[in-house]
């Protein structure tokens, strides 16, 4: 089979011919039909976080390490499954949840394996999507699409089971007022559309890419703000009528952060997912004082992207924009995300 993969951190991907996996006990053989780009493969591409103060977490230290085969938003149907997987249909098209973790830790327990101790994700430790056929360990981790596009569907893995646990988190904060989305690239239009299914109160969003405002205010955002504006933490507390109740942080980097603070009402919420990097100094007397929540948010549940994928299929939810390209394309594709020219989400076939 054909991949694509990342024999060296910083360069091109490399098309490789690997034999086709054989499913063994519980694992399930999927042929891709779809696998999304997210900025996640841009970290893991590079081969670091950025902690900021010149600091870098290396994945080298977290035993990840090429080549790795990228891309954790897959769909694809089944091909073949091993002895131990029960009765699967043959052609079943399926979402794969792919932050699968060991199975034994607490938090896999008492399932969140999104956060186990010792992860296994697709796309990350495991074989990626970037393929034409994928190894799933167990069963467990499909979620019927039916009726669903394949490359529309695909996000859902990443982009919106991360927007659609992040918001949850708010609980009943997202019907009192508008919700303050800072950034409007995938996750950020995923997000606007996530709280209109959820019957949210509405999403105020904060780019500083004027075509991704655009976006936001076309996908139903109340209003759009420049995040370079001198005066945005100013407009994000006149448009929400004293100070933000809820923060969603889908870029992750100190002015974004900085921001969300400078914006939030007393007793306001921040949740952070995204990963761009960075730090931060706060002093600490505002924390109670004020009183304010920062939490952090990392991808979702298995429970969670059924919820989502039920939540899609009960309510009609709308897709973001999809750009779908050969897999080919992926080194081009991976080139324009890094650059910002990708309203939505990138998707390749294979």
């Amino acid at each position: 089979m054909r991949c694509y993969c990342v024999t060296h951190h910083g360069q091109p991907l490399k098309l490789t011919d690997k034999p086709i996996p054989q499913p063994q006990g519980t694992e399930v053989l999927l042929r891709v039909k779809a696998a999304g780009l997210c900025h996640t493969d841009l970290h893991l591409w590079e081969g670091f976080y950025d902690l900021g103060a010149g600091k870098r977490l290396m994945l080298a230290d977290r035993g990840i390490k090429p080549p790795m085969t990228l891309s954790h938003e897959i769909c694809g149907e089944v091909i073949s499954a091993g002895s131990e997987a029960g009765q699967l249909k043959v052609g079943m098209r399926s979402l794969v949840h792919p932050w699968i973790g060991c199975g034994e830790c607490a938090a896999c327990q008492r399932g969140e394996e999104n956060i186990c101790i010792k992860p296994q994700a697709l796309g990350v430790v495991r074989a990626g999507g970037f393929a034409e056929y994928v190894i799933v360990p167990h069963p467990r981790y499909l979620v019927d699409i039916e009726g669903l596009d394949d490359a529309e569907a695909a996000p859902l893995a990443c982009a919106g089971v991360t927007t659609f646990s992040a918001i949850s988190k708010f609980g009943n904060r997202i019907h009192e007022g508008p919700v303050v989305i800072i950034g409007a690239g995938g996750l950020g239009l995923m997000a606007i559309e996530v709280l209109k299914a959820m019957g949210a109160h509405g999403a105020i969003v904060v780019d500083i890419d004027a075509s991704k405002r655009e976006a936001a205010l076309a996908a139903g955002a109340l209003a759009v703000i420049d995040g370079k504006a001198t005066d945005a933490a100013q407009q994000i507390m006149q448009a929400t009528d004293g100070g933000a109740r809820a923060v969603l942080d889908l870029v992750g980097a100190t002015p974004t952060v900085t921001l969300a603070i400078a914006s939030c009402a007393r007793g306001g919420h921040i949740v952070i997912c995204g990963l761009m990097g960075g730090d931060i100094t706060l002093s600490l007397p505002v924390i109670p004082m004020r009183p304010l929540t920062i939490e952090g948010s990392y991808v979702g549940s298995l429970a969670e992207l059924h919820e989502l994928v039920k939540l899609v299929k009960r309510t009609g939810m709308s897709a973001i924009p999809v750009t779908r390209r050969p897999m080919s394309e992926i080194n081009s594709a991976m080139q324009d995300l890094q650059n910002g020219k990708v309203i939505g989400r990138t998707v390749l076939i294979p």
